[in-house]
């Protein structure tokens, strides 16, 4: 059986999960028009990619307990997406034929992963409130 703490442990890794996403979508957007980095060439959209981890001390023999996975950050992955590329022949990173690269970051695509990391974190506070209220409620009934 899944127990309180296992539950926090569970959302806690999710809130996490998601505090890295929206940070890998903040530098995102904060480098959506950055044509040249250190690296050389415009900027590269990074994304995260989670990776599921079992809970420490599951009984093998619980198929409850197999159930409970934490979530973890594997890594953070660059996108292989060509850059954009648009025509500006003043522009200083311009090349011969007068187009710049600029990130194959889509502002639109980040707002909207940007949005869905904030409602699943949101959603991940609601259920730790939950689950702090259960385990209240269980030692109220031991009084």
């Amino acid at each position: 059986m899944l127990g309180t703490f296992s539950a926090m442990d569970v959302a806690a890794s999710g809130l996490s999960a998601e505090r890295t996403r929206m940070n890998t979508v903040a530098s995102n957007l904060a480098n959506a028009k950055t044509t040249r980095t250190a690296a050389g060439g415009p900027y590269k959209r990074l994304d995260p990619i989670f990776k599921t981890q079992p809970l420490a001390g599951q009984n093998a023999f619980d198929p409850a307990s197999k159930a409970a996975v934490q979530v973890q950050v594997a890594r953070i992955a660059q996108d292989q997406r060509d850059p954009q590329q648009v025509y500006e022949p003043g522009h200083p990173d311009a090349d011969a034929n007068g187009y710049v690269k600029y990130p194959n970051v889509n502002v639109v695509e980040e707002m909207v992963s940007m949005i869905s990391a904030s409602r699943a974190y949101e959603a991940g506070v609601t259920s730790i409130e939950s689950i702090k209220s259960m385990a209240r409620s269980a030692l109220a009934i031991g009084r």
